[in-house]
């Protein structure tokens, strides 16, 4: 399995955090919901949802998908890799790139959403978004965020972003000023590791990096309202050209489907979602 390059710590920095941590400096990370701590355990009174696939849709293998939005009968999608990232219009039932707007080598693409008539990506660790007319991907501004760029969605009045932290920040769709935080939990800890996001029915829906798991989010307390096993969407037979993991969430509110693939997933999913707890 081919797995992202989002860095991890070297020996001597997880040396440093954890003096920092006995001396308060910073809090104690080890009670962050870890991603395989966070799949093996149940939580009471949180709704667990399966799937049930509904249409199949080919999916470009060289997409290495970080954003995924449905808008106007098409889907839109951020890709990423330094000199592989990229924006794209793409055909749903044929998964034709339609058009297509190359980063510079520098940039590493991360989450889209559509805002006002213009489409707005982030960037992984370069500090900058890119805003887009939706005819024709052309750039017609940038804004800047400190942190990392993870994932983008919106709600009725703010973008929703995420940082692979357990926090989302809110910001001004107008300035890109962050206007406030929420902080997500699983039970008593915080859950890390947030991604891909969508806006749906109400809720936040995140995926879990190095995950095959969905989480759902109210987005006035942070609570989580439930979880979604996705695990298995992707046959065996798929897996046996390298995929990465699950990514990239989209909405057709208008019709009200769920579409979900992942990184270099030769397939897109239309799901159902059952409650089986």
């Amino acid at each position: 399995m081919i797995m992202s390059p989002k860095r991890s710590p070297t020996a001597k920095v997880l040396a440093v955090l954890s003096i920092a941590v006995m001396i308060g400096l910073l809090p104690d990370f080890s009670r962050i919901a870890s991603p395989t701590s966070f799949a093996g355990q149940k939580q009471a009174g949180l709704p667990l949802y399966g799937y049930r696939v509904v249409k199949v849709y080919p999916h470009d293998r060289q997409a290495f998908t970080q954003g995924l939005i449905y808008h106007d009968g098409f889907l839109y999608e951020s890709t990423g890799l330094h000199g592989a990232s990229s924006l794209r219009k793409v055909e749903l039932k044929t998964g034709r790139v339609v058009e297509q707007r190359l980063l510079d080598r520098q940039y590493f693409g991360e989450g889209i959403t559509e805002w006002g008539g213009s489409l707005l990506q982030l960037t992984w660790n370069s500090n900058l978004g890119f805003i887009y007319d939706r005819s024709g991907l052309k750039v017609r501004g940038t804004f800047r965020y400190p942190g990392e760029g993870w994932g983008l969605t919106h709600d009725r009045d703010r973008l929703i972003m995420s940082d692979g932290t357990a926090a989302l920040r809110f910001l001004d769709p107008k300035t890109f000023r962050e206007t406030g935080r929420l902080n997500v939990r699983y039970g008593e800890a915080p859950l890390a590791d947030l991604n891909e996001l969508e806006f749906v029915r109400g809720e936040i829906f995140a995926n879990v990096y190095r995950t095959d798991w969905i989480v759902r989010i109210s987005p006035q307390t942070g609570a989580m309202t439930g979880r979604i096993d996705l695990r298995g969407l992707l046959p065996d037979a798929d897996r046996r050209i390298p995929v990465d993991m699950l990514n990239g969430i989209a909405y057709d509110a208008g019709g009200n489907r769920l579409f979900v693939t992942g990184k270099l997933w030769p397939k897109l999913f239309e799901i159902e979602l059952f409650r089986r707890e």
